[in-house]
């Protein structure tokens, strides 16, 4: 993207560091999201800021991760000339049902982009972690203490880092399904 104004955004290429909650964190994700809506137009009903740099006060990883949610990955996968020539380089299809568009310098990722169709269950349960964690801060430390922990075990393998974070983000997506249900309820 080349608009990198926090200097402190980023991390090498498969590598984890935590830090403290930056608030130029939701600036820079606001300046992306608006240059993404520029260069896409329709092809993307909705792009939102997510991950743990969006959870308010909790430790992350210095990285931007947004969510885009398009009806068709052909729409979005045709732009890939006009993103690359704006710094948002692709990735790839990194996981099921979803493609990877990354940002930063050689290798330096400051920003992960993950499109995904729009109200699928992957788009839902990024939305859904976003704003359960925001809404209980309780779970947000916990989540904070243990990024905090793994980030120093697995600095050089941000695979393993993932893959530990599996269990607690399952049990927040369960809690946040759980909530819901007992608020359309009436409980």
């Amino acid at each position: 993207m080349g608009d990198n104004s926090n200097s402190e955004l980023g991390l090498a290429r498969g590598t984890v560091s935590v830090v403290p909650h930056n608030d130029e964190w939701e600036v820079a994700g606001r300046k992306t999201i608006a240059k993404l809506k520029e260069l896409l137009g329709d092809t993307a009903v909705d792009i939102q800021h997510v991950g743990s740099t969006s959870i308010k006060g909790i430790y992350a990883k210095p990285i931007i991760d947004l969510v885009i949610g398009v009806n068709d990955f052909a729409d979005i996968l045709a732009k890939n000339a006009l993103l690359e020539e704006n710094g948002f380089i692709y990735r790839g299809q990194d996981l099921p049902g979803q493609h990877l568009y990354i940002c930063g310098e050689g290798e330096i990722r400051t920003h992960h982009i993950h499109v995904v169709i729009y109200q699928d269950t992957n788009w839902n349960n990024y939305l859904t972690m976003r704003n359960y964690l925001n809404s209980h801060p309780e779970d947000a430390n916990r989540y904070s203490d243990l990024k905090r922990s793994l980030g120093e075990k697995y600095a050089d393998d941000r695979n393993a880092y993932t893959a530990m974070k599996e269990d607690f983000i399952d049990s927040i997506l369960y809690k946040a399904k759980i909530e819901s249900a007992q608020t359309m309820n009436g409980l």
